[in-house]
């Protein structure tokens, strides 16, 4: 069955991960992605977290269905290399610091001129324009100035980090959605390519819901509340007799009153103040005082079998053991064996979104470093004896 980026052609200059994971998602669809890696060295992501046989897993993840091509991108050859794929690809994908390509000679205009119909993500911490435009960005940066980091956290202790690199991802994932929309433009009009401008920051600041319109009304600025939901309620994490944490989400009106129902407090139920969140709002102390009795009194499996029957979203909180024995998560695919280089089984995430006409892939495990590289340069008219002389230069 064909997938639906299959004769899209992506060239990745990006490291570690904004600019790969949005290359990852794409070839995961189909599109053939020639990755750009420094000789030696390669990507950064390599030697990041654990490490099997000198290599990252969290390599094997986020590489999958790439080709690797080494290129020393301070050297002139492999500026003219770089060209070459352009002149036949349909996407690049960067996420150097502004003003990085253009030192180059590989900036837009340059490559436009070369492929016309090119469309250019550029993934940056603040964007190709404004007053921080040449700063430094990483994604920790960009959850901070995007607002996320003030609210993570309990209220009065140091902001804490949400635990993973949310800012990187999100902009992957708008980085994915404009360059979709860029090959849509360009199907509609004449095959003209152009740039996609996706900033960290701006990127963590379009996932902030109602935080500015708040401000700008009613001058409020939102503290971090811990594990409930403000605003909304009742939404919050509560500890049951074992220790552990049952997530109750009650914050629908009928919902809200099945709850009561359920840990049997219908005082709460009728109260005809509660009947609608605002209510709700003004009373969460006493409400989540309630349920939180409740919780004490049984051990989670309990908690969650009790609002299973009622019909109340609830939930445990999940570490990585509790992900690779889910039943949820294997039915849906979200669990796919692999292995590393020399055989070593390996779990890898699944493949979202699902499209269940043409559904996504894996078709090649990660690359190893420089794998591809003969073989792409060849294909581009390089000989053989000029290649040796590169790799002797060190320029792949």
């Amino acid at each position: 069955m064909s997938l639906p980026l299959e004769g899209i052609k992506v060239v990745e200059m990006g490291q570690l991960i904004a600019g790969p994971f949005a290359a990852k998602m794409l070839a995961e669809f189909g599109a053939e992605v020639i990755k750009i890696e420094p000789p030696v060295t390669g990507d950064p992501l390599r030697k990041w977290r654990l490490l099997h046989d000198g290599t990252s897993v969290w390599w094997a993840a986020q590489s999958r269905n790439k080709q690797s091509l080494t290129l020393d991108l301070r050297q002139a050859e492999a500026h003219d290399v770089v060209k070459r794929l352009v002149k036949e690809a349909d996407i690049l994908i960067e996420n150097f610091r502004p003003g990085t390509l253009e030192k180059w000679g590989l900036g837009w205009e340059e490559l436009s001129a070369i492929n016309p119909g090119l469309v250019m993500l550029r993934v940056s911490g603040y964007g190709q324009s404004g007053p921080y435009r040449d700063l430094p960005g990483f994604g920790v940066i960009g959850e901070a100035m995007g607002g996320l980091r003030h609210l993570s956290g309990e209220p009065g202790r140091t902001p804490v980090r949400v635990g993973v690199s949310i800012g990187d991802s999100l902009s992957a994932l708008h980085g994915v959605i404009g360059v979709l929309l860029a090959l849509r433009h360009k199907e509609q009009n004449g095959g003209a390519g152009q740039q996609v401008d996706v900033a960290l920051y701006e990127s963590v600041f379009n996932m902030m819901e109602s935080l500015i319109p708040e401000y700008s009304v009613f001058g409020t600025v939102r503290e971090p509340a811990g594990s409930s939901l403000p605003g909304i309620a009742p939404t919050n994490a509560y500890r049951c007799r074992d220790g552990k944490y049952a997530l109750i989400a009650g914050n629908g009106d009928s919902i809200y009153r099945r709850l009561m129902e359920q840990i049997d407090r219908l005082d709460l139920a009728d109260d005809p103040e509660l009947a609608q969140n605002d209510g709700r709002v003004r009373h969460v102390a006493r409400i989540d005082a309630a349920i939180s009795t409740w919780t004490a009194e049984r051990s989670l499996e309990q908690v969650l079998a009790a609002l299973k029957a009622a019909n109340i979203p609830s939930g445990k909180i999940y570490d990585a053991s509790d992900i690779a024995a889910d039943p949820h998560y294997q039915a849906r695919d979200m669990l796919l064996p692999g292995t590393l280089d020399d055989g070593t089984a390996v779990t890898l995430p699944g493949i979202v979104p699902k499209l269940l006409a043409t559904p996504g892939r894996v078709q090649s495990r990660a690359p190893t470093l420089g794998q591809h590289t003969d073989s792409i340069l060849q294909r581009l008219g390089i000989d053989a004896s000029t290649r040796e002389s590169w790799r002797s230069r060190g320029l792949i």
